[in-house]
């Protein structure tokens, strides 16, 4: 019998060394396995890539049926803008978060399971403490194998507090970044405005433009071939070809810039690129009104402006912030039930339920009260400063808006009057360019000319728009109703017609949002 006992040690020395030698193998193995080569893309999965997002971007668009009007090209870029959509979906996953936020006030309720294994019993004796001597036999209380269940449900009150005031901060969030998508939209829609003006006063000039550099084109041909047979003096005929290509020259460099105004508006309605569409100009330029009174227009800006609406929400926030770390200084009360059970055929009872009521609280968080109360009054004072900046960095907007637009106004009314006179010069040019009383030349110079100043009216008045429209922007006016008929573009550009009315309405009279 002891000869048996003393040979059991010596196994269970020597098994676990003999295993301690597959351990590099086993490890050597395993990182194998684990590690990773880089993997490039190959050229079919990016055409396939490709092909796929190109499907997203413009496969579920409705096309273009005829002019685009001022109105359905705001509303493409509001349905279609992919910047816009971006917002859209951030507003989106604030609005899940909010929800995760919501859910994390609630009770945890856990629910567990296990199996255990052991190889040999386990057994245990006593020990009699007075004389070192075995006071029981080896026993056993548990089973080999066994299982378990457990059931807990517990609610913490001081992490119901702190949760319920993160949900709060996600909450003004979730309105932080409506307002952001408010402002978006107001940015979308000027540069909408200001794109579709450009491309209006580019198709209006493109045709007049590409006849008077075939007329120059034609006139310079005819000056080389003069200049070849030498009917006029060497010089003068230099200079009456210099003054055709510099005209040639001009018309040509403004071609080039007007071509891309219409690949810009495409490109922010989210048009493909390279498609043809015409714009449906209107008959008149009608100045828009402007009557309401400077301090009406301020009042309105800090009440309607996307920015200060912002900022009163973050300050909400920063003041959550302060009592989420002073609830965090409160002692934590826990209160939890469950219902376990445990296969253990020595236990008496095999299932059984439980509850329990635990308090704790870290003393050492009393020091910490002074220095958070006086951080968040800093808090507050830093809130305060950058809203009352904001405010004003916002009245300074209007005003220089407001003087903007006075000065376009004034200056189209100029350049309306100025293109009316280069008109009427080119007329009366052309005519006696025609009975034969004038050079062609003239002609040529007096068409340039009327050119130009239809270009400058045509950018004046873009930018008297572009001006009004800003003036509404700075007063944090939408371009679109909250509500509308729907989303299909018929709607959208009714609704953007209906608001354009209402809008003009607004600054006009002077009623708050």
């Amino acid at each position: 019998m002891q000869s048996s006992n003393q040979a059991a040690p010596a196994d269970l020395v020597h098994a676990p060394a003999s295993r301690l030698r597959l351990l590099p193998l086993v490890l050597a193995m395993a990182m194998a396995g684990c590690a990773v080569t880089p993997q490039p893309l190959s050229l079919s999965d990016r055409r396939a890539t490709l092909a796929a997002d190109r499907q997203a971007m413009f496969g579920s668009q409705e096309a273009l049926s005829g002019p685009v009007t001022l109105q359905e090209a705001m509303a493409r870029a509001l349905k279609y803008n992919l910047d816009y959509r971006v917002k859209l979906m951030e507003e989106a996953m604030a609005q899940r978060q909010l929800d995760l936020s919501s859910l994390d006030m609630l009770p945890k309720l856990a629910l567990a399971a296990g199996y255990t294994s052991r190889s040999k019993d386990n057994a245990s004796s006593s020990q009699n403490i007075a004389t070192g001597e075995q006071s029981l036999v080896p026993s056993i209380s548990t089973e080999k194998r066994d299982h378990t269940g457990d059931l807990n449900l517990s609610w913490n009150v001081l992490d119901f507090g702190v949760s319920y005031y993160s949900a709060q901060q996600q909450a003004d969030r979730v309105l932080i970044l409506q307002q952001r998508k408010r402002k978006v939209a107001q940015q979308l829609m000027q540069q909408v405005r200001e794109a579709w003006w450009q491309a209006a006063g580019a198709q209006q000039l493109q045709g007049r433009i590409d006849a008077l550099l075939k007329e120059a084109e034609s006139a310079l041909e005819d000056a080389r071939q003069v200049e070849r047979q030498k009917l006029r003096a060497p010089l003068d005929a230099l200079n009456y070809r210099r003054q055709l290509l510099d005209v040639e020259r001009q018309m040509s460099a403004v071609r080039n810039a007007l071509s891309q105004a219409k690949p810009r508006l495409a490109a922010i309605m989210n048009v493909t690129p390279g498609q043809d569409f015409q714009i449906a100009v209107p008959a008149d330029m009608p100045v828009p009104g402007l009557g309401m009174e400077l301090d009406k227009m301020e009042e309105m800006a800090l009440l309607n402006r996307p920015e200060v609406v912002e900022a009163h929400y973050n300050q909400r926030i920063g003041a959550l912030e302060t009592r989420k770390a002073i609830a965090k200084l409160l002692p934590g009360l826990e209160f939890s039930v469950g219902q376990h059970y445990d296969s253990n055929k020595f236990l008496v009872n095999n299932a059984w339920s439980d509850a329990g009521l635990r308090i704790s609280w870290n003393l050492l968080n009393l020091f910490s009260a002074g220095p958070i109360t006086r951080a968040a009054d800093a808090q507050v004072a830093v809130d305060q400063a950058q809203r009352l900046a904001l405010n004003m960095a916002v009245l300074t907007q209007v005003h220089v808006a407001y003087l903007d637009y006075r000065g376009r106004a004034r200056q189209f009314e100029l350049e309306h009057e100025l293109n009316g006179v280069d008109q009427a010069i080119y007329e009366q040019t052309r005519n006696a360019v025609d009975s034969g009383a004038t050079a062609r030349l003239q002609g040529i110079l007096a068409d340039a000319n009327a050119v130009f100043s239809s270009l400058r009216l045509f950018q004046t008045y873009g930018d008297l728009q572009n001006a009004y429209g800003q003036m509404g922007a700075s007063l944090g006016l939408d371009p679109l109703p909250a509500t509308t008929s729907g989303y299909d573009l018929a709607s959208l550009s009714a609704a953007f017609r209906g608001s354009e009315t209402k809008w003009q309405g607004t600054v006009a009279g002077g009623a708050a949002k």
